[in-house]
Order: C-alpha cells, then sequence, then structure tokens
C-alpha cells in the first residue's frame, strides 16, 4: 500500500472525487486475468483487496513480484502508451476500482491542475518502486522476509498519516 500511499497524498479531494465517480468497483475472482503481457492495456487499477501476481514470459512466467491492497496497475503502459511488459492476475478474489484509460486521459487533457497531481503522483510512486527494486537487487534473494517486511515499515512511517487516511476515505466513498 506504500505506493498507493505516495500517490493518493498528491491527489486533493476533488481528485479522489474524480476517480471514485469515474471508476468502475469490481469483484474479480481468483485466477482471473487483468493485464495481459505484450496486450494492448485499456484501464488502469487500483487495488483496493486482495492479491495479484505479476509473471513474465521471458523468465517462464516466474512469478515477479505480489501486489496488495492499495496498488496502482497498469500506470506503465498507461504513461508510456506501450504494450504491458507482463501479465498481472488476481492469486485470490480481488476487489478493485478501474479507471478506463479514455477517461483518464481525457480529464488529464482538459484538466492542467488534476494532471500536474496525477502525473506527479505516478513519478514518485514509480521512484519509490525503483528504489525498492534497486534496494531488492542489492540484497538478492537469499534476504529474509523478515527484513522485507521491516523495510516495508520503515517506508510506510515516512509518509504521511493523512496518505493512509485518503485511502480509508477512498474506501469510505467506494461502499455508498
Amino acid at each position: 500500500m506504500t505506493k498507493f500511499l505516495f500517490f493518493l497524498s498528491e491527489l486533493n479531494d476533488n481528485d479522489l472525487d474524480w476517480l471514485v465517480e469515474i471508476g468502475d468497483k469490481r469483484r474479480i475472482p481468483s485466477g482471473t486475468t487483468l493485464i495481459y503481457e505484450g496486450n494492448h492495456a485499456d484501464t488502469l487499477y487500483i487495488m483496493l483487496d486482495g492479491t495479484l501476481v505479476v509473471s513474465t514470459a521471458e523468465i517462464g512466467e516466474r512469478e515477479l513480484a505480489r501486489l496488495y491492497k492499495g496498488e496502482v496497475v497498469g500506470e506503465m503502459s498507461f504513461i508510456d502508451s506501450r504494450p504491458p511488459s507482463a501479465t498481472v492476475k488476481t492469486m485470490e478474489p480481488s476487489q478493485v476500482l478501474a479507471i478506463p484509460r479514455g477517461k483518464l486521459a481525457q480529464k488529464l487533457e482538459e484538466d492542467e491542475s488534476f494532471a500536474s497531481r496525477f502525473y506527479r503522483a505516478l513519478a514518485i510512486m514509480l521512484s519509490h518502486r525503483l528504489r525498492g527494486t534497486v534496494k531488492q537487487l542489492a540484497y538478492r534473494k537469499d534476504q529474509t522476509s523478515q527484513d522485507q517486511e521491516d523495510r516495508t515499515a520503515q517506508s510506510v512511517s515516512g509518509i504521511s498519516s493523512a496518505a493512509s487516511q485518503r485511502f480509508e476515505e477512498l474506501l469510505h466513498k467506494l461502499e455508498v
């Protein structure tokens, strides 16, 4: 959820309201593919609950990562308009907020203030992801899960509680 908290910390209440209004809250069964490697992606997803597994054919469909509540998925293809470089599937029943690419692109074109906040949020989130990848490579895979949890806890503690509260507000708005 850390990455999404960075993302939310850059958006204002109106931005959040717009995402809720335009987004489609979906329950996704276990084993469902949300994003297919190499196929055009027309949706940006915000994980509300559940677990996603990221894999790629380049390394024999081996799991690259797991994504949890609060993650943003499909953002790389949204930014560079290239097909996804990995497949993303639900590992368990999950819930997402699906943001249509066309509507998001139109909003970004029409609302410069929103665009500025949105792209800054994506940049911060992707920077955080890249730093985490570099740390993982530095520590190699022999790192214990406890060490990974410790690093995640340190990252989360550096984020304002306002961003955490904002995610809870998003979930509340989607329930109403």
